[in-house]
């Protein structure tokens, strides 16, 4: 009686990684989209500006946006900052069109924590899908 052994692993292991790729791409479209209709809309400069990479000698897809004011809307500024260490004093400032306003900050819209949040556990299951399906 005769065994032969055929090592697969090279293709297992190309497919498994084509299969994740596949589904990066997917999940940080997703994510990107659904951060796009979180996010509140003045000009919607900062709406549109929101884009995801995926980095595939890391396998990580990475999310967004190269505005400034992205990150304020994400956390806050002033006295509503999420970590506690905006400005705790009101100020004024001049807006583009010479217009003066006063604030004590602008509350957080976490439009990205809310966009994984919301699509955590049915991209953990189009992810299991997928490497089900992709490796029959």
């Amino acid at each position: 009686m005769s065994i032969e052994f055929k090592d697969n692993s090279i293709e297992v292991k190309n497919r498994l990684n084509n299969l994740c790729m596949a589904w990066l791409d997917e999940a940080g479209g997703e994510l990107t989209s659904q951060t796009q209709r979180n996010s509140k809309v003045d000009s919607g400069q900062t709406k549109g500006a929101w884009k995801y990479v995926v980095d595939e000698s890391k396998q990580i897809a990475t999310i967004g946006n190269p505005l400034e004011n992205a990150i304020y809307e994400e956390f806050g500024t002033g006295e509503y900052a999420l970590t506690g260490d905006g400005r705790n004093t009101p100020w004024s400032y001049q807006d583009e069109k010479g217009h003066w306003h006063y604030t004590r900050g602008k509350h957080p819209t976490r439009m990205l924590f809310k966009a994984f949040t919301s699509l955590r556990k049915p991209l953990q299951q189009a992810l299991e899908t997928k490497l089900k399906e992709g490796m029959k």
